[in-house]
């Protein structure tokens, strides 16, 4: 061992030298130079020691994880490993209060001694001396620590061990760290430790807003937390917190009017659950940064409530073992303000385990408006062009729409928002689904195709390659108006860096898919008459897929975009649950959750659609030689049918308003003739729709007439 500066001075010095001092005759060198050997050693010994016996820490590293949403609000906590709550906790994150009845209970010299109260250990053996048996034991929080670090059974020997313990750890860390060990590891009965465990589970809030009682109880709970439990016995914890707040006052820590009314206070008598919301996001997040004690998410903690809520409800009217799945996100930023993987994490009936978000499933018809956006980009098609919804085969492969039926001839417009299958086909056709389907991996959506498929086909269109509810909302917030065309990642956390936007359409072409599918006649069904046209615009669009595995709907509005799946996790078909009557209302009630107001609408949009644009010679109609499609059959293509109102739906007026109610129509040659009650309302020479004010309550008959003198008519009621 290297001999130190103090060691090679002390040998340096004559052996025979004597020292004086006013006639006294000091120590020897020798007696000196023993005395600085022995001191080293002592101290080389203490730094073997400490490496050879490192303090054992590995309880404070087996911590609970905390997820927060975006202002800090818990929104899960997960067990430690050794499935403890213990939460991280440092002192400025408690009430000053407790810290203060806690030093003048347990340690009150804390910030003056070196770990060891050597006053509190003299007069400990005075006492229990004098009382024949232990009746203190001179513990201070450092040693307390030190117990909480390396439990092990009470003994005279285990006491020695906890002061060199002590000792050491006051070495290594300083007063702060070491009250927050112990504010991190105290026991408050069960599985419960640490103050914010405790302030949580026993009063459902922060440590921050802790009463003088609330405090009191705290401090007495870690003296015996399995006896002490005040949802166990509540009048043994009640005498438990009084004696505290009675030495407290003897110490001089709390006035005695403070403590008097502090005794009157009740006390909890059942235990708060710890928050579980965004279940499947915190584990996801937990396995994203392993080590992590609080993470913070983007999630909005109110809308993440609601919308679990909802989700709880509406599992109710679900087929058997159905489940469903919901995304909430901010347009700006791509800020996830809501995550729902499934209603219930732990209803294994219905695979709830499973995050539906992540699923790749079969689409549907929900990559439809981006096939038609590529198609107004590359002018090959415009919102108004006319083409065929009739029985056609494309080599050997020949789609049917969802109703088996065709609908003649009709605008490129109608064809998106009715969802027709022929059509969305033929613009593939001419985009290229190899292009297509780059496209989306260019932005990052993950396509998956059935095993064995060599390129991408037409059948994509219509459901033919799988992807997530997670990648499928990042392609519909594209076309909202604060992306226009650009797609972000979706953000789960908090980023200081700007998510770099690849751009999946044009300005125009995101505008314009925007405009029409806000055009799109809303779900059957019980609908608030005025709402129609009051509410803010939404640009929905659903899908089903084949065999009725999986209902879609996405919905863009001003500031969100909404991201619905209904089906059964296991793949099972769900008869008679497809997107417009499963997905679709479940998409609009999300919507009546949010805070926006009536009415909005994208501004400066009109600038860069082409709706407001007359096509071109050129676009005005797909023909059938335009192509390599071959028309089967024109038979089902004359009929006509009314799209909204539907036979016996009733719509309810908001306020007793009577806003106007527009009605559509599918099929049929225009031009299109409108009866109300036996009276003609108008006459439609272009469009498939028109508009009528009620008078007031009461049964209705709408009839629509084509140039061919078909007809198609539904009774409504209005309340």
């Amino acid at each position: 061992m290297r001999l130190s500066f103090l060691e090679n001075f002390a040998w340096s010095l004559p052996r025979r030298a004597t020292w004086q001092w006013n006639g006294w005759r000091l120590p020897g060198l020798r007696f000196i130079r023993g005395g600085v050997v022995a001191v080293l050693l002592l101290a080389s010994t203490l730094w073997v020691c400490d490496r050879l016996f490192p303090l054992p820490m590995g309880r404070l590293h087996d911590l609970s994880v905390v997820v927060v949403d975006r202002d800090g609000t818990p929104l899960r906590v997960l067990a430690s490993h050794a499935r403890f709550w213990r939460l991280a906790t440092e002192s400025k994150e408690v009430d000053p209060s407790y810290i203060n009845l806690l030093l003048a209970i347990e340690d009150k010299r804390f910030f003056q001694h070196s770990g060891v109260d050597a006053q509190a250990v003299l007069r400990a053996i005075g006492q229990n001396l004098l009382s024949g048996r232990i009746v203190s034991g001179a513990s201070t929080l450092t040693m307390q620590v030190v117990r909480l670090l390396e439990p092990h059974p009470r003994s005279l020997s285990a006491k020695l061990l906890e002061m060199a313990r002590a000792l050491q750890l006051e070495t290594h860390y300083d007063k702060t760290t070491i009250l927050g060990m112990y504010l991190t590891l105290a026991p408050f009965g069960g599985t419960i430790e640490g103050v914010r465990a405790a302030t949580w589970a026993y009063f459902g809030k922060s440590p921050r807003e802790l009463s003088t009682a609330e405090a009191a109880l705290l401090v007495a709970l870690p003296q015996a937390p399995s006896r002490l439990r005040p949802n166990r016995s509540e009048e043994k914890a009640r005498l438990a917190r009084n004696k505290v707040l009675t030495k407290a006052v003897t110490a001089g820590a709390l006035p005695d009017r403070l403590a008097e009314e502090a005794t009157l206070e009740p006390l909890p008598t059942r235990l708060h659950p710890f928050p579980t919301h965004a279940y499947h996001l915190a584990e996801a997040l937990r396995a994203r940064h392993p080590g992590a004690t609080t993470i913070t998410s983007t999630i909005d903690y109110a809308l993440q409530c609601e919308l679990e809520d909802l989700a709880r409800r509406e599992q109710v009217g679900l087929v058997e073992h159905g489940g469903l799945a919901i995304l909430l996100v901010g347009n700006k930023q791509g800020n996830v303000l809501a995550y729902l993987g499934a209603p219930n994490f732990h209803d294994d009936s219905r695979d709830g385990w499973v995050d539906m978000t992540q699923a790749v499933r079969s689409p549907g018809s929900t990559l439809k408006p981006f096939i038609y956006g590529m198609g107004f980009e590359d002018r090959v098609i415009h919102p108004e062009t006319l083409v065929a919804d009739v029985s056609t085969q494309f080599g050997d492969y020949a789609p049917a729409n969802f109703d088996r039926s065709f609908h003649g001839e009709l605008t490129i417009r109608e064809a998106l928002q009715q969802s027709l299958n022929i059509p969305a086909v033929l613009v593939l056709d001419r985009v290229g689904p190899m292009r297509f389907t780059e496209r989306l991996r260019h932005v990052g959506a993950r396509l998956v195709f059935p095993v064995g498929t060599k390129e991408p086909g037409l059948p994509v269109a219509l459901g033919g390659a799988s992807i997530s509810l997670w990648d499928l909302t990042s392609l519909y917030l594209g076309l909202s108006h604060a992306q226009n065309g650009t797609v972000i990642p979706l953000r789960v956390e908090p980023e200081t860096v700007a998510p770099v936007p690849n751009r999946l359409l044009s300005v125009a072409a995101a505008t314009t898919v925007r405009r029409i599918l806000e055009g799109t006649a809303p779900p059957p069904g019980l609908l608030p008459a005025g709402e129609i046209s009051r509410r803010p615009a939404i640009a929905f669009k659903t899908g089903t897929s084949y065999g009725f595995r999986d209902a879609w709907a996405f919905g863009v509005s001003v500031h969100y975009t909404v991201g619905v799946w209904v089906g059964r996790p296991d793949g099972t078909p769900s008869p008679d649950h497809y997107g417009r009557n499963t997905a679709a209302p479940l998409l609009y009630r999300v919507f009546d959750l949010l805070a926006e107001g009536q009415g909005q609408n994208d501004s400066g949009r009109e600038a860069t659609s082409l709706e407001a644009r007359h096509p071109p010679p050129l676009l005005r109609r797909i023909r059938a030689g335009d192509s390599e499609y071959r028309p089967l059959t024109l038979s089902d293509s004359e009929q006509l049918r009314l799209v909204f109102p539907t036979e016996g739906v009733v719509l309810e007026r908001e306020d007793g308003s009577l806003a106007p109610l527009t009605f559509t129509a599918s099929g049929g040659r225009r031009p299109l003739t409108w009866v109300i009650n036996g009276r003609p309302l108008a006459v439609t020479e272009t469009k498939r729709e028109t508009s009528w004010t009620p008078e007031g309550p009461g049964f209705s008959r709408i009839t629509v007439i084509d140039a061919d003198g078909r007809s198609a008519s539904a009774h409504f009621q209005l309340q």
